[in-house]
């Protein structure tokens, strides 16, 4: 048994200063006060001392078995570690393939899937890579969603990008099927998480999906919506009629220069022009590659993508961008877990599953509880990745 002491808690809402009262893994109680000495089994005490308790971050987009490839084979993007994660105050994760979905199996993806669970953290994953046919385990999207139960989806798939196998509108309409059935009979969300390159074409696919009018816009989520200006400004009409937006907070300088939108920024502009901030997400692309490529396409240089890009977003959604601590929260925590139809998770309240996160004044990570265990402690890692080497 876990108590918190003395928390402000923004569960993302803010509900002012409790206790919190944690056991199997979930939260039994938030109150004003909780008389420690009158438990009747022993428990440990976290004190927080006034600081703010926040919801786990739900990092919804995240290469998991690693990304990239596109400069050789050298410069395939390594795997997560688990204090990749929880150092980041992530507490659960949905992984992904990406541009490479021959040497990066799904059943690779399923099987990471289960060893961070193992570790202590929460995990989803998507079948699927950028490629259409999709690559998948049973060699169906639909059975994959519904037979497999770490998977929720489909994804990422990538259109208007130089990297996608250019589906047809028919054909992503099929996957998007497959995964909205494959949901329904498994209790799933069934969404598709699709790439957006910078071609011209951007959204026009999914617009012309959802114009047929059998598949609902929420069925996708597309990411990457930050990544150019009319990229972002068709987002906004995207979300302003119902669908799902996902914007990258890993960057580089370079990026921003082109005319990417930072993730903060995109949600302050969402906010701004009305649209109804629920539909917004923000995702790491953590372990994925950030390449620059040059006008021929090719590779001029990478970075790799982190899930402490969420932190980074955060900071500046409060600090420079003028958002409130829940509205900056709601896109890592409420939002993704409504979207991707995740139990118990993204809200801190009696009977949701014991992730948090006791930020420090500066909105850094002081301790972070996964499952109802403590992970990370005054900014320090405690629980180890199997093959994690605490640092001396």
């Amino acid at each position: 048994m876990l108590i918190i002491k003395n928390a402000l808690v923004y569960a993302p809402s803010p509900i002012g200063l409790r206790d919190i009262a944690i056991a199997g893994g979930r939260i039994l109680a938030i109150e004003e006060r909780i008389d420690e000495t009158r438990l009747p089994i022993a428990h440990e005490v976290v004190d927080a001392n006034g600081a703010i308790v926040v919801p786990g971050f739900i990092d919804g987009h995240v290469h998991v078995t690693g990304g990239g490839g596109e400069g050789g084979f050298s410069t395939r993007t390594p795997e997560l570690r688990l204090g990749d994660a929880t150092l980041a105050g992530v507490t659960t994760v949905v992984g992904v393939l990406g541009t490479d979905g021959v040497c990066r199996s799904v059943e690779a993806l399923v099987a990471k899937t289960y060893a961070l669970r193992e570790e202590g953290i929460s995990a989803w994953c998507y079948t699927g890579s950028y490629r259409v046919p999709a690559t998948t385990v049973t060699g169906d999207v639909m059975k994959d969603v519904m037979l497999i139960e770490p998977v929720i989806g489909a994804g990422e798939i990538a259109v208007s990008d130089h990297r996608s196998s250019r589906p047809s509108d028919d054909e992503l309409a099929r996957i998007a099927a497959g995964a909205r059935v494959g949901g329904m009979l498994s209790g799933k969300a069934g969404v598709v998480n699709v790439h957006l390159g910078d071609a011209p074409d951007g959204l026009g696919p999914l617009e012309r999906i959802a114009a047929a009018g059998d598949i609902p816009r929420a069925q996708f989520i597309p990411t990457h919506c930050n990544r150019n200006p009319a990229l972002f400004a068709s987002s906004i009409a995207w979300a302003r009629s119902g669908g799902r937006v996902d914007y990258t907070a890993s960057t580089v300088p370079a990026f921003l220069a082109d005319g990417e939108t930072s993730a903060a920024e995109a949600v302050s502009r969402l906010k701004a022009e009305g649209v109804d901030m629920s539909r917004a997400t923000v995702t790491s692309d953590g372990q994925g590659s950030l390449p620059r490529f040059d006008a021929a396409g090719i590779i001029t240089g990478l970075d790799v993508g982190s899930c402490s890009s969420l932190l980074g977003y955060l900071r500046e959604a409060v600090g420079t961008r003028g958002l409130s601590l829940e509205e900056a929260l709601a896109p890592i925590t409420s939002n993704p877990a409504a979207a991707l139809r995740l139990p118990r998770k993204g809200r801190l309240e009696a009977g949701m599953d014991a992730d948090l996160v006791v930020l420090t004044p500066e909105l850094g990570v002081g301790t972070v509880v996964a499952r109802g265990r403590v992970m990370v402690r005054d900014g320090g890692q405690v629980v180890l990745g199997v093959f994690e080497r605490r640092e001396d």
